[in-house]
């Protein structure tokens, strides 16, 4: 692997290159990228990650009824006639449909990067799995690691899920000296609170993981601080409808 490179907020993506070309790998622990990895094991065709609620009902009128799902919130409110984007209150919900998802800040991170050569979505769920097929697949290749934010705010919970996926990283072969200063700080992040326990205690602690507690979703809290627990691996695709989210480890992979 050429180099890791870690982007604190989604915001930066305006001020770099680097993601054109490469490998991009988004984080949105908080919910979007640990709610779209859950969607696609609970059974969901694809996913559909827009911009906001307009685009997210245009791309409704699209699909024929009873094909898909409508998930999302704006600034942590659900938007109306939309599910909660919590993964587990989508179990049966969203099995063989396509979920259009519309988030404050992780699907807007996922359009800001679809520029890249190949764009994944990462989270605490799925880093090991993802860590050994973007070695296998992107050796020779740079990957850059792109945490959303909260509305233009640096996220803790984001940046400890790209330490752990440097971590997985590592093990693969990856070496520390291919990383950025921020990639390092990512992962010597996470190698000081790297337990299931440590880790759960570090999205409660942050400012979104209050937040979702007070909401009294505690429970998804704890899904979502599973570590490797999950083979799925979300892959970004242009199609008919726009760009899609779909499990890469079950579809050829695209040219």
């Amino acid at each position: 692997m050429r180099k890791v490179h870690l982007l604190f907020r989604k915001e930066e993506m305006d001020e770099t290159n680097l993601v054109n070309g490469n490998v991009a790998v988004v984080f949105d622990i908080l919910l979007a990228t640990s709610t779209i990895t859950a969607v696609l094991s609970f059974g969901a065709a694809s996913v559909l990650p827009v911009r906001n609620e307009e685009e997210a009902r245009e791309k409704a009128n699209q699909l024929p009824n009873g094909s898909y799902q409508l998930v999302g919130e704006y600034e942590g409110a659900i938007i109306d006639g939309f599910s909660s984007p919590a993964p587990l209150s989508l179990q049966y919900a969203c099995q063989g449909k396509t979920v259009i998802l519309s988030t404050t800040n992780g699907t807007v991170a996922i359009q800001k990067a679809a520029q890249a050569k190949y764009l994944y979505a990462g989270s605490l769920l799925n880093s090991r799995a993802l860590a050994q097929y973007i070695v296998r697949r992107h050796l020779s290749e740079t990957v850059v690691l792109i945490c959303s934010g909260t509305s233009g705010r640096f996220c803790l919970e984001d940046f400890y899920g790209a330490g752990y996926f440097i971590s997985c990283l590592l093990e693969n072969g990856v070496s520390v000296d291919e990383l950025s200063d921020s990639a390092l700080a990512a992962l010597l992040l996470y190698q000081n609170y790297r337990t299931i326990s440590e880790g759960k205690t570090i999205l409660r602690l942050s400012r979104v993981g209050k937040w979702m507690a007070a909401c009294g979703l505690e429970k998804e809290i704890d899904y979502i601080s599973q570590h490797g627990v999950l083979s799925v691996i979300p892959i970004f695709e242009v199609t008919k409808w726009g760009g899609e989210m779909f499990d890469a480890a079950t579809r050829p992979f695209p040219a």
